[in-house]
């Protein structure tokens, strides 16, 4: 009897022990928040410094600055500079890029898509600092061709395929007028980049109204007008 109620006791204490959270399981959950936060912290931050600076230019140092921590606290996130600014591509612009190739997917005529594209371009790249990575592999990437490399790979190759299967649809409902716009998809994101590269030299000068522009040139592609 005795020994029946010592094994007892010793079962309804552990059963009491599992139930309790351990520490370092219920301590995880705040420490990755803080450290996702910190890493939102610190792409940010190396967003601004990459644009002011260039990525050439810009240091861990100056992102480090700009972000409120330690130099050495970057190395815990980053292996080096060009891993940050690939983490950069990849949660800035990948999303939108799957926005994208949701919308394009969609069965819509194609000019409806497209517009549908235009607006999510000036509203999630060029009315924010998205425009300025964009920026920075033109005027980077010839010297840091793997960083072109990535970005055609994370972005442009998955941008250019949605936009191909949407012409190529396009075709065979008759909303085109040729395939060379399959042939060349560039075409279609072109106004995109013109409007980009204005901006950044020549908006003081002469504004450039973006979305006009573009729906201008969708005018020159689908014919004039919007889909009914």
């Amino acid at each position: 009897m005795a020994a029946t109620a010592s094994t007892n006791r010793r079962g309804a204490n552990r059963r009491r022990k599992a139930g309790r959270p351990r520490p370092a399981v219920a301590a995880a959950g705040p420490r990755a928040n803080r450290r996702a936060e910190r890493r939102q912290v610190i792409l940010a931050a190396a967003l601004r410094e990459f644009s002011a600076r260039g990525f050439a230019a810009a240091r861990l140092d100056d992102v480090a600055e700009a972000a409120g921590i330690a130099k050495g606290t970057i190395y815990l996130y980053f292996r080096d500079k060009e891993a940050l600014f690939q983490d950069l591509i990849r949660s800035e612009m990948s999303p939108v890029v799957g926005t994208l190739e949701f919308a394009l997917g969609l069965d819509l005529p194609a000019r409806a898509a497209a517009e549908q594209a235009i607006d999510l371009f000036v509203r999630e790249i060029y009315n924010t600092e998205r425009k300025n990575i964009i920026r920075l592999i033109i005027s980077e990437g010839p010297r840091f061709p793997h960083l072109a490399e990535f970005y055609y790979r994370e972005v442009v190759s998955r941008g250019i395929a949605a936009v191909r299967a949407l012409l190529a649809r396009a075709l065979e409902r008759g909303e085109l007028r040729s395939d060379a716009v399959i042939r060349f998809p560039q075409l279609l994101v072109a106004p995109g980049i013109v409007a980009i590269i204005w901006q950044g030299l020549f908006e003081a000068h002469e504004p450039l109204d973006v979305p006009a522009l573009m729906r201008a040139h969708l005018d020159l592609l689908f014919g004039e007008g919007r889909p009914k």
